[in-house]
């Protein structure tokens, strides 16, 4: 066994709601006796997609001594089990194409400030109001580029600044571009990743990318995008 990350469940807070249960992919966490534990730690990653499903805060990120993440014993873990009837597939949508999305969690506020997906990552920081506004953002911007996202105006600007600040430090991100819909408020991202780059006395390399809006374009376009 070696030291990471892992989850960790106070068992005081925890009120059993089970809100954490869908939110693990990998069937670490279940509900016995009215609360919230961690099954096995060889089900958990680390990666913390329950955190923020959790109403009471009781779910965190801890570094302790664990047994190493197994995919192969997750795989076996959500399976049906064995005699249970499985739900029929989804029909595929036709025309979809798979998404180039390349890691989980997306949300700033979720990410590991050292996730292993960081490592020497061109890494994209996007305004989370930006796909929905350009319908070719998996194919022309994001290319299976790392991913977090967030709002400059409704979030916490102070705890992104020092949540970059410290993936910056801790991670060897290679370079940092920032994908902004042209508005005020949404290029207050810009400045965000500027202060976290000074706070953490970074020189890597800071692209920004902005998106247009209110300009006629086809159907199912992207607004124009400008990088820089």
């Amino acid at each position: 066994m070696a030291h990471r990350q892992i989850v960790e469940i106070d068992e005081t807070k925890c009120d059993g709601c089970g809100r954490c249960v869908p939110a693990c992919a990998e069937g670490a966490i279940r509900i016995v006796d009215g609360k919230a534990m961690l099954v096995a730690d060889v089900y958990c990653d680390g990666l913390g997609a329950c955190l923020g499903e959790c109403p009471r805060g009781a779910i965190t990120i801890v570094r302790r001594e664990a047994e190493p993440f197994d995919e192969r014993k997750v795989q076996l873990n959500v399976l049906p089990s064995a005699g249970m009837p499985q739900q029929p597939s989804a029909e595929p949508v036709p025309g979809a194409e798979a998404s180039p999305l390349a890691n989980w969690p997306i949300q700033l506020h979720l990410v590991p400030t050292d996730a292993p997906f960081l490592r020497d990552a061109d890494l994209f920081l996007v305004a989370d109001c930006v796909p929905f506004a350009c319908a070719e953002f998996h194919s022309r911007v994001l290319r299976r580029h790392p991913l977090v996202i967030g709002c400059p105006k409704l979030d916490n600007a102070r705890a992104y600044v020092d949540k970059l600040a410290e993936m910056l430090v801790r991670s060897t991100i290679k370079s940092l571009t920032v994908v902004h819909m042209e508005v005020p408020c949404c290029t207050n991202l810009m400045r965000i990743a500027g202060e976290a780059q000074h706070l953490a006395g970074s020189t890597i390399p800071l692209h920004e990318i902005t998106i247009s809006t209110g300009r006629p374009r086809p159907a199912g376009q992207c607004p124009t995008i400008t990088s820089r």
